[in-house]
């Protein structure tokens, strides 16, 4: 496997990872619901950055 694909591979998992911490997390108050938008936010962006 090509160092590119790794890469993509793992940012692509580690996006996953903060999706379901999200869904976790969005269900129990307001200030943590504004807390987790952002982690999924910056957490996904990596998947971005690195294509």
């Amino acid at each position: 496997m090509t160092e590119n694909k790794k890469i993509d591979k793992r940012s692509f998992e580690f996006s996953m990872r903060i999706i379901r911490v999200w869904r976790h997390v969005n269900a129990i108050t307001k200030i943590i619901r504004i807390l987790a938008k952002q982690l999924l936010r910056s957490g996904t962006s990596i998947g971005t950055n690195v294509a």
